[in-house]
């Protein structure tokens, strides 16, 4: 590891009690470091490791003490400006080990600190062996086991409820392991042995048990444990036991969204509607693609309408493992690039970008939502070529998407269009791009997102509010 010695100054400097590995400072001890510092004595550098602030735009570097917190906290209360580090490179070891291993020395951690530094470690990385640390804590392998025991089979479970979700959407196993940080030939090893992992909860289902009683006792999500619930049943009779009255016309209206599938997300579009896309575009066992997840609601539903789906996101979030982390962005040769390798070519896609300015500032920086018109355009015909490119002559698009008028403080008669995105302007796209629509669904988003308030004033200037979603439905052309 490589090292620095410098003075640094005390208010740069901060005690991190996320990786200080005892339960407090002892006063009596600093107190005694005090009367040294006053009687002349010198003191080893302690150590700190440097940080920055997560903001880019804020460029200051803070230290965080790695060793040493009763001789900085004498320092301090001495008046002492300045005091002697060693500035650590971690290299990626563990800050909360590092420092419990530097713990051990005059005063030794006490049984319940290395337990508590024990257990957070193996928290914040359950990778870390026993045996990794043991050495840290001065503590014997079989010990930290003991230390350990309950969290690691939690974890276990933990582990197998994703590999068994990632695994009901048609998941393949080397994207399963290399997504959980595992060896491909471990995840077949626990796939083997998951046929008796629903076993519990089909008989609590059996006994009366409602799907969320189920899902809280065993810690299993609500469209999982629907996936049981409602194995071998059509999807007739699946929108019955979801409770979810399936439309015969091309008009969706859905008020709410269910808040059983999906996370709370900007933009959220209700289960119900993605339900319906799946009932006519898709039969049970294909392959749905969601290129833009955002909270999941795409592969929550495939899950208890029995479709596998491939999902992708910007955002990488361990909670949703099968939503795979990938960005749209285009490549130094000005082309989008597909985010797997893979023969297999779905059936479905269902494309619910985040729409041109709507709630622009609820995404990440990076999100398409924030372009100028004529970029959003490009990208959206950059994206519909290479869909194309990746789909078979049978797949079906399904382009969820909502008119933008900047109609916030224009009367309706004197709107001109300008700036705004129609539905033409999709439908030219799509065209050029090789699809060609089958269906034009309309499914408007609710009008109770607008507060009585907001609503007077509008009808006051005679705005026309907009809430206006299509979904189109499209197939090859030629």
């Amino acid at each position: 590891m490589e090292e620095t010695i410098l003075d640094i100054p005390l208010a740069d400097i901060v005690l991190d009690e996320s990786i200080y590995p005892r339960k407090n400072i002892d006063h009596k001890r600093v107190n005694v470091f005090e009367e040294n510092l006053r009687d002349g004595f010198f003191f080893d550098p302690i150590h700190v490791q440097a940080c920055s602030d997560p903001d880019p735009a804020i460029q200051k570097i803070w230290y965080r003490v790695l060793d040493g917190a009763h001789r900085w906290t004498a320092f301090k209360n001495t008046g002492r400006v300045v005091i002697p580090a060693i500035v650590k490179t971690l290299d990626g070891a563990d800050p909360l080990l590092y420092a419990a291993k530097q713990a051990i020395g005059p005063r030794q951690l006490t049984e319940a600190e290395t337990r508590h530094t024990a257990r957070r470690a193996f928290k914040k990385n359950p990778r870390l062996t026993s045996v990794e640390i043991g050495k840290a804590i001065g503590r014997a392998r079989r010990t930290v086991d003991s230390y350990i025991a309950d969290l690691r089979a939690v974890n276990q479970m933990d582990k197998n409820l994703k590999i068994f979700r990632m695994n009901s959407l048609g998941i393949p196993q080397d994207r399963i392991a290399k997504r959980l940080g595992m060896i491909q030939r471990t995840i077949h090893n626990h796939l083997e042995k998951m046929a008796a992992l629903p076993k519990l909860l089909n008989a609590d289902l059996f006994q009366g048990f409602t799907v969320s009683q189920v899902a809280q006792k065993h810690g299993w999500t609500d469209p999982m444990v629907w996936s049981l619930a409602l194995e071998g049943k059509d999807d007739q009779e699946r929108f019955k036991e979801l409770g979810w009255g399936l439309r015969t016309w091309d008009q969706w209206d859905f008020n709410d969204c269910d808040k059983r599938f999906g996370d709370d997300w900007p933009g959220r579009i209700p289960a119900q509607l993605i339900a319906h896309i799946l009932f006519y575009f898709s039969r049970p066992g294909d392959l749905v693609l969601d290129p833009m997840a955002g909270g999941g609601v795409t592969p929550d539903t495939c899950l208890a309408l029995g479709r596998r789906c491939w999902s992708f996101d910007m955002m990488d979030r361990s909670n949703r493992p099968e939503i795979e982390p990938h960005t749209w962005a285009f490549s130094s040769n000005g082309l989008l690039t597909w985010p797997v390798s893979s023969k297999t070519i779905p059936d479905l896609i269902i494309f619910d970008p985040p729409y041109f300015n709507k709630k622009a500032d609820g995404y990440d920086e990076k999100s398409i939502s924030g372009l100028p018109q004529n970029k959003y355009l490009e990208f959206l015909e950059a994206f519909f070529a290479l869909v194309k490119r990746h789909a078979k002559k049978t797949t079906r698009l399904a382009f969820i998407n909502a008119d933008w008028r900047d109609f916030q403080n224009t009367p309706a008669s004197e709107e001109t269009g300008k700036g705004g995105i129609l539905i033409d302007n999709y439908l030219d796209i799509l065209k050029k791009t090789g699809w060609q629509h089958t269906y034009i669904i309309q499914a408007p988003m609710s009008s109770q997102r607008f507060s009585a308030v907001v609503v007077s004033a509008m009808q006051k200037k005679r705005i026309l509010g907009v809430t206006g979603r299509y979904v189109i439905v499209l197939k090859q052309s030629g």
